[in-house]
This record gives C-alpha cells, sequence and structure tokens, in this order.
C-alpha cells in the first residue's frame, strides 16, 4: 500500500517547492524557472510572488530580466498569461499547442467560421514581427483581409496559434498600457523547441507543486489524458488521506509536517493557488475559503498565509502620500500569529508602495 500523506504533510511539501518555508537566495531567473510559471495577467503580481520567496529581491532584478529578454509573459497553461524562462516559453507552448487551438474553437468557432486558421496565423505573423502590435492594432489590420470577421474573434484566432509575447514596457512595475506583441521566435531570435515531451514536463510540474494526482497535473497545464504517461513514469507513488493517488518525483525532498511555515503575503493571481484540482488544493486553503478567493468575475485575490495555509486576504490602497494594508481574516489568529503578520505587513508596505510617508496596517476579523 502506498504511503498515506496527510493535508500537513502535503502542505509543507508544496510550500518547500514553492520556496515559501523561508525566504531563499536564489537570483530571480532561477526562482522564475524553479516555480514554472508564475501567473501574470497583471504586471505587479509577479515582482510580489518573487519578493514573498526571496532574500534581497529588487523591483530593478525582474524588470532587467523583462528587458533582458532572459524572461517573458505569454499564454501557455490555461491559456491565461505567465511569466516564464525563455527557454520554458520555447519549451512549453509547442506542448500546449493543441490545447489553445481546441480552445480557440470552442470559444471562437462560428466566429472564425471559413477562416483557414494556418492563413490567418500565417498574416498575424507578418504583421506582428514587422513591429509589436497591440490587439486594438493587430484586429483592424487583420480585418483590411477577412473584413466580415470580427477583429476580437481574428485576434483570437492568431494569439492561440502563435506563441505571442508581451513585449516591454508591459509587465514592467508600475507600467500601465496596452500591451504589444511579437511572436515569440522574434523576440528571442530562436525557434520553439519541438523536442519537448509531456514527461519532461511533468516531472517540471511535480518539481514545483508535487506530490501531485494527475488530475491536479491536468487542472494545472490544461492538458488531458495524461494518467497513462504518468503511470508509466518512473514516480512515487503515495496517497492522500481520502484516498486520492499521488505522484512525486523519486528524489524529491518531502519536508517534517512539523516544520514551521512563516506568515506570507501572496501576490493575486499567485500560481500555488491555481495549480491544483479542487480535491487537492486543500493542502493549501480550505473549501470553505475559496469563495472569498476567487471571485466571480475572474480576480484571485492577494491571500495571506499563517501557518501555510491561507487565512485571509490583503490589499494596499493609497491615498495622497498615505498607504495603508488592510488584513482580512477569515478566522481569529494568535497573538503571535498576529505579531508575525504585523511584522511581515511592514516589509510588504517596504516594497509595493516603497515612496509612502505614511503607513497604517489594519486587520479585520471574521
Amino acid at each position: 500500500m502506498p504511503e498515506v500523506l496527510s493535508r500537513r504533510a502535503l502542505n509543507r511539501a508544496t510550500l518547500d517547492r514553492q520556496l515559501l518555508l523561508s525566504r531563499t537566495e536564489l537570483p530571480a531567473l532561477e526562482a522564475v524557472r524553479r516555480l514554472y510559471g508564475m501567473q501574470a495577467q497583471a504586471p505587479n503580481p509577479p515582482y510580489v510572488g518573487l519578493w514573498t520567496r526571496l532574500a534581497g529581491f529588487t523591483h530593478d532584478e525582474l524588470t532587467r530580466l523583462l528587458t533582458e529578454r532572459s524572461v517573458v509573459r505569454l499564454a501557455l497553461m490555461r491559456s491565461t498569461i505567465h511569466l516564464v524562462t525563455a527557454e520554458d516559453a520555447l519549451a512549453v507552448r509547442p506542448l500546449l499547442g493543441p490545447v489553445l487551438v481546441r480552445l480557440l474553437r470552442s470559444s471562437r468557432g462560428k466566429g472564425l467560421a471559413g477562416v483557414d486558421l494556418g492563413e490567418l496565423a500565417e498574416a498575424g505573423r507578418a504583421l506582428v514581427e514587422e513591429r509589436p502590435l497591440t490587439f486594438r492594432e493587430l484586429g483592424g489590420l487583420l480585418r483590411e483581409r477577412w473584413p466580415e470577421h470580427d477583429a476580437a474573434d481574428l485576434v483570437a484566432g492568431v494569439r492561440n496559434t502563435l506563441a505571442l509575447v508581451q513585449v516591454p514596457p508591459r509587465g514592467v512595475w508600475g507600467v500601465g498600457g496596452q500591451p504589444a506583441h511579437t511572436t515569440a521566435e522574434a523576440w528571442l531570435g530562436r525557434p520553439q523547441d519541438e523536442r519537448s515531451r509531456a514527461e519532461d514536463m511533468i516531472r517540471r510540474y511535480l518539481a514545483a507543486y508535487g506530490p501531485a494526482t494527475v488530475m491536479d497535473v491536468q487542472q494545472w497545464s490544461g492538458l488531458t489524458r495524461l494518467g497513462e504517461v504518468v503511470r508509466g513514469m518512473d514516480l512515487r507513488a503515495f496517497a492522500t488521506e481520502d484516498g486520492a493517488e499521488l505522484f512525486d518525483l523519486p528524489e524529491a525532498s518531502r519536508p517534517d509536517p512539523a516544520t514551521p511555515a512563516p506568515a506570507r503575503y501572496l501576490s493575486e493571481y499567485d500560481n500555488m493557488l491555481l495549480s491544483f484540482a479542487e480535491r487537492t488544493r486543500t493542502r493549501v486553503m480550505a473549501d470553505e475559503h475559496r469563495s472569498r478567493v476567487f471571485t466571480v468575475n475572474g480576480i484571485i485575490r492577494a491571500t495571506v498565509l499563517v501557518d501555510g495555509f491561507v487565512r485571509g486576504v490583503w490589499k494596499v490602497t493609497r491615498k495622497r502620500g498615505e498607504a495603508v494594508l488592510d488584513v482580512e481574516l477569515f478566522a481569529p489568529v494568535s497573538a503571535g500569529e498576529r505579531a508575525e503578520l504585523e511584522r511581515e505587513g511592514e516589509r510588504t508596505l517596504d516594497f509595493v508602495v516603497p515612496r509612502a510617508v505614511d503607513r497604517d496596517i489594519r486587520f479585520h476579523e471574521a
């Protein structure tokens, strides 16, 4: 019989791989590689995500990686924008290509009826490789060739058939405006890596998020029918307390469940919350808290970890030089946990609003 891993054992293993048991001295580039996909729908969350995991991380470090093209932002897992290393972008995108095309056909099939997707992709490639374009600009140019089709449908067709990266200054801390896009191949100066295998992706996922079920891997990646692939790999089997089958890398570390976990402020859309199926997401967040974090309009709120588990949400508001960190706790915390949250909250304000003169932290308990 496989060894049973408790919820707390799973929690500590995942926190360790997510660099959340202690701030590490890793360079930001290596951290992005290890995390294997940081949610990046908005520009600032990856900065907060790296800051809460790394010792000595600064805004300039990630900005430099973006402008030097060492990391990129593009649609990958679940067709959402992720921050990954340049090498991972070129390796992962070919594996997810069929998923993105399938999603395109299900969501835009009627709007793209009669359009040859290969022809559309090549037209889009020529346009965005001539110069980076916003989706508004790209849609207007595509309609010159397909005037009977909606611009949004045509843009979606290009987005899901090509690896489009959002070029800086999009993704740079504090910079707004509409993103402009070009192909990953043009931006990085080399082709996609067609040698990538699903097994490689699964091993990298387990190194960043494991132990995990087959459904976890599928939820994270958007790929389906991975059961046979996973069971054919050289992996170690475990089980959850409620009987779900888990897999992990044989050499992976699994810390003692009693290992202390520090208070942490995770960013909006943090990748750790979006990388598991509902059944095993309880390793980091109780089911009853899901609706308070995952909103009906698709926003994933910034969360607070206490003893390794989601125990609240937070936001910073700014007004005339004043910054307030509001922390909404889902349940009362101990005096020691409150003091730790205050200390970490002060550090969070230092990073998020370094120029704010007046600062305050306000706790709200359910």
